[in-house]
C-alpha cells in the first residue's frame, strides 16, 4: 500500500458515507410513505426504485450521464446557478453511489417501518399527539434497527459501485477513481497483485458492514 491507495481507499469511504447521508431522508420518507400510505402511483413509484438492483449498472450510468450531462437538466442545472459541472467529477461519483444503494436503504426502512404495530401509533393520536410528535417520538425510535441496517447496507452497497460510477466519473486519478475503478483498472494493465491487495481492503470492508448490518437486522427475519 502507498500514498495512492490511501488516496483511493479514503476517497472512495468519503464518496460512499456522503452518498448515504444526502439519501437518508428521502429514503426514510419514501418507506415510511410506501409502509404506511395507499396514494396513486404507489406501485409505479415501487417499481422505479426497484429498478437498479436489476437493470445493468451501465444501463443507470447511461442515463445518469443524460440527466448529469451538459446537456442534461440537472447538468444545466448545476451549470447555471451554481457554475460546476457533474459529470466527471466527484459529484457524479456521490451521485452514482447514491442512486445505485437507494433501493438497499427504502427496502430495509420499509420493512422496519411494516413491523411496528400501527395501534401503537393510532393510540399515540387519540392522545393528543401530532403526527409529527407521533413520527418522531415513537415510529422512528421503533424502526431504528431497520434504519440503522438499512444504512449499513446502502453504505455497503456504494462501496462496491462500479458500473454506474466508471460511466459517468470515469477513471481519473486522485479525482474519480474508487477502489472498484482501481481494481478495474489494475486487472486491465496487468498488475493483479496489486488489484488483490485492494481487492483485500474492499472484501474486509464489505465483510463488516454486511456483518454489521445483518447483526441490526438480518434480511427476511421477523424481530
Amino acid at each position: 500500500m502507498n500514498a495512492e491507495d490511501a488516496q483511493v481507499i479514503g476517497f472512495t469511504l468519503a464518496t460512499a458515507a456522503l452518498s448515504t447521508l444526502i439519501i437518508l431522508p428521502f429514503g426514510i420518507g419514501l418507506a415510511w410513505l410506501l409502509a404506511r400510505a395507499k396514494w396513486p402511483g404507489k406501485s409505479l413509484v415501487e417499481t422505479v426504485v426497484a429498478m437498479p438492483l436489476v437493470m445493468p449498472p451501465v444501463a443507470t450510468g447511461l442515463i445518469l450521464l443524460n440527466v448529469l450531462g451538459r446537456h442534461g437538466l440537472l447538468g444545466i442545472g448545476a451549470r447555471k446557478f451554481f457554475g460546476t459541472e457533474i459529470v466527471f467529477t466527484w459529484k457524479a461519483v456521490v451521485a452514482s453511489m447514491a442512486v445505485m444503494s437507494f433501493p438497499f436503504l427504502v427496502r430495509a426502512s420499509r420493512l422496519a417501518f411494516e413491523e411496528i404495530n400501527p395501534r401503537l401509533e393510532q393510540v399515540a393520536r387519540t392522545l393528543g399527539s401530532g403526527r409529527a410528535r407521533v413520527f418522531f417520538g415513537i415510529t422512528l425510535p421503533l424502526a431504528a434497527r431497520g434504519l440503522i441496517a438499512g444504512t449499513v447496507w446502502a453504505f455497503a452497497r456504494a462501496l462496491g459501485e462500479f458500473g454506474a460510477t466508471i460511466l459517468v466519473a470515469g477513471n481519473i486519478p486522485g479525482r474519480t477513481t474508487t477502489m472498484a475503478i482501481a481494481i478495474y483498472s489494475d486487472i486491465q494493465l496487468g498488475d493483479e497483485g496489486h488489484a488483490y491487495q485492494l481487492l483485500g481492503v474492499s472484501a474486509v470492508l464489505a465483510f463488516v458492514a454486511v456483518s454489521l448490518g445483518n447483526r441490526f437486522f438480518p434480511w427476511g427475519e421477523k424481530r
